[in-house]
């Protein structure tokens, strides 16, 4: 049953947003996109188990119309939707569109071509990005373009901000709003998953890296990993080579780019362990 007619504001807390908005949506009987949802605090794992923090959010239901509370109490056969089902939804209806897939994607499998999205070594390869009139118009096109895809997700987002850093060789790409966190999943599927799919676009057409934002999950990710580094930098100054614990993710490609920025004479590469597993190993070079 829907409670339109209450406008009280109430606390949830989880470990995990998906949790604490699954929570919030039994609690007052209705469905997400029927709740004002404001986070208090988002979820951190902390570091080594230290310092972690719950989600903490705020949530009332919308003020509806008699005629929509109507409609939602007659339908009441009507099947709450969940996180995962409206993702299921929009896939189908970005598939009845027939958007066109990458001939990259279709060529390489897609747990390569990630892997190289995160560990590639520095070459040239996209020294030369597609020459536009001017890095402003670029970025707006992208922009455009990445805000018509994501025109039609369920989720309470703002406009997606794109603007072209890095010397003109990386496209920044910015998701905020109220749901946004949503896009990051448990674990950071979803993040993985949509920078997986945005990289192989922006990299196909435009010849540009990808660096993804989405409600601070990577600002959050970079200073968990460069507190784990600042002792290994010290390390590495003093005995010349370390190897790192295993990573994951993005991760791997924040951590490389730190150590190659640190030591640019040193050998700094991406191994895996027999497990499919990805650590850092920075060494001299051999003769």
């Amino acid at each position: 049953m829907l409670k339109g007619a209450t406008n009280e504001i109430v606390i949830f807390e989880a470990k995990t947003l998906e949790a604490v908005y699954e929570k919030a949506s039994k609690t007052l009987q209705c469905s997400i996109t029927n709740l004002e949802i404001e986070i208090k605090q988002a979820p951190s794992k902390g570091f080594f188990g230290f310092f972690s923090k719950n989600a903490i959010i705020s949530a009332q239901i919308k003020n509806l119309d008699n005629t929509a509370i109507t409609k939602s109490t007659k339908n009441t056969n009507t099947t709450v939707e969940t996180l995962s089902s409206r993702l299921d939804t929009l896939n189908k209806e970005s598939k009845n569109k027939k958007i066109e897939v990458p001939k990259m994607v279709q060529q390489i499998k897609s747990e390569t071509l990630f892997d190289e999205f995160y560990t590639a070594e520095k070459t040239d390869l996209h020294e030369t990005p597609t020459v536009k009139s001017s890095q402003s118009e670029l970025s707006k096109e992208i922009e455009i373009e990445i805000n018509s895809l994501f025109s039609n997700l369920c989720y309470d987002i703002d406009k997606i901000e794109v603007s072209i850093i890095d010397d003109e060789k990386t496209v920044y790409v910015e998701f905020s709003g109220a749901d946004s966190a949503l896009l990051i999943g448990k674990e950071g599927y979803r993040y993985k998953a949509l920078s997986y799919i945005l990289f192989n676009w922006i990299n196909e057409k435009y010849g540009l890296m990808l660096r993804l934002e989405v409600a601070h999950f990577l600002a959050n990710q970079e200073t968990a990993i460069y507190a784990y580094l600042d002792p290994v930098i010290e390390t590495i100054k003093s005995e010349g080579f370390f190897k790192t614990k295993v990573l994951d993710g993005i991760l791997v490609h924040i951590a490389l780019t730190k150590l190659r920025d640190e030591f640019p004479d040193k050998y700094v590469a991406v191994k895996t362990t027999q497990k499919g597993e990805k650590y850092i190993l920075v060494n001299e070079y051999r003769n």
